[in-house]
């Protein structure tokens, strides 16, 4: 392999980064996290994956290395939660299959979901912070683009009426989620964690934050999670609920695998959904509060807990009485306000449209990387074309979209052989 100066090796990578549909802007602050996590000569060949899930004669055959090598090499960076390997536990590593997450939800939480001391977490905390929280770019392309975004808010179960609990779907449950999960792993808060560095961080709980499944699996098998029960995860969820936690988890309805429980202070979610609500960051659950008028005294404490800042007190009439008051806009319908108001003047009702949830990653990832323009990446991506049945699955969910979708897939693509499927697909 052609040697790679240290430069070009991490401006490699983070092209290879921008290849997802999420994306990661440039700057001095994101280089300087990359080296923290990666040497150069991983930088280097992590850029040379790709996007799709792998096995190791794909990366020996990218890499130009043997069988051997390249085994060794992907397990250790498995080992630091930079991979992810979720195939089958296979010490030649036959039937392994290793996918490189983007940096949300990714490898950039993983690196501080654990306590370590091989990197200074304190310094990519703040390296964290900067580019997250003061650049703001890479939040803002990562929620801010496009109508389908990474993640969306659960309800709060116990706050539904009876009625309301016969319509939620069981993919709207945190508690769905951690009963059906073949893995799940509990660790760190990435954002408490990386504010406590500041100085800054709340006392909500934080050894709380979940995955699920194949993720689950390779970060409990590295120390990164521990594996729980379904029952202790039944138990957090209730703690989440009750510290007023949001539960906001990956925009799917198959196959979920991460539920963080997000303060109001600390979490990028929150805080992004706060920053960008006009370009609706977060998908909303099924669910608003409604407000009964009479009975509320306006005492504000509901309006101090809304983690998005969705409720306001008013004034009535021309009274100097003054009632909560809901931007429908705004809220995420998590429904922790109907739990903390003192009189009982909420209760959650269903919105008049559903919100409308991916079926699973392929189906979310397709739909971002048309709403962003990069569905040729993910597409034409070389490494991708070594498998068949990777680019059966990526045609299998644009085939299944709405007409001006298709068209939009079509047209990034410019593809005969789409065209022609499409076109055959006319009635």
């Amino acid at each position: 392999m052609a040697h790679r100066s240290l430069k070009n090796g991490f401006e490699e990578l983070v092209e290879r980064l921008n290849r997802f549909p999420q994306g990661a802007p440039p700057s001095e602050a994101l280089f300087a996290i990359l080296k923290m996590l990666f040497s150069e000569k991983e930088a280097g060949l992590v850029a040379l994956l790709p996007i799709k899930p792998f096995t190791v004669e794909t990366a020996s055959k990218a890499w130009r290395m043997d069988r051997v090598a390249a085994l060794s090499i992907l397990d250790e960076l498995s080992s630091r939660a930079i991979l992810l390997d979720v195939g089958k536990e296979n010490k030649e590593g036959e039937g392994n299959i290793y996918v490189l997450p983007p940096p949300m939800a990714g490898f950039f939480e993983f690196a501080l979901m654990r306590l370590r001391t091989d990197i200074d977490q304190k310094v990519l905390g703040e390296l964290y912070h900067q580019y997250l929280n003061v650049e703001e770019d890479f939040i803002r392309d990562l929620m801010g683009r496009g109508g389908t975004q990474v993640g969306r808010a659960f309800v709060q179960e116990p706050m539904l009426s009876n009625e309301d609990s016969l319509q939620v779907l069981d993919y709207e449950k945190a508690s769905e989620v951690i009963e059906t999960a073949t893995h799940m792993g509990v660790g760190l808060c990435y954002c408490r964690h990386k504010a406590a560095h500041a100085g800054t961080s709340c006392d909500a709980p934080l050894d709380i934050c979940m995955t699920f499944n194949g993720p689950a699996k390779s970060l409990i098998k590295h120390g990164y999670a521990r594996s729980v029960e379904r029952s202790e995860g039944l138990e957090l969820l209730q703690q989440a609920y009750e510290s007023n936690l949001v539960q906001f988890g990956e925009n799917v309805r198959e196959g979920v695998s991460f539920v963080c429980n997000c303060c109001s202070c600390c979490c990028e979610a929150m805080i992004g959904a706060r920053k960008f609500a006009s370009l609706r960051p977060v998908h909303t659950t099924n669910f608003l509060p409604e407000i009964e008028g009479s009975s509320c005294i306006g005492c504000g404490k509901r309006v101090k807990l809304c983690p998005v800042e969705a409720l306001s007190l008013v004034a009535v009439g021309d009274s100097q009485r003054k009632k909560a008051g809901l931007d429908e806009e705004r809220c995420l319908g998590c429904g922790i306000c109907v739990r903390n108001c003192p009189r009982k003047s909420l209760s959650l009702t269903s919105r008049k449209e559903r919100i409308l949830t991916p079926i699973n990653s392929a189906h979310r990832v397709v739909l971002m990387a048309i709403e962003r323009g990069k569905l040729q990446e993910l597409i034409f991506d070389n490494q991708v074309l070594y498998s068949h049945r990777a680019m059966a699955a990526v045609l299998g969910v644009i085939l299944k979209l709405p007409p001006i979708q298709q068209a939009l897939a079509s047209k990034q693509m410019r593809s005969r052989y789409l065209e022609k499927l499409l076109a055959g697909m006319k009635i």
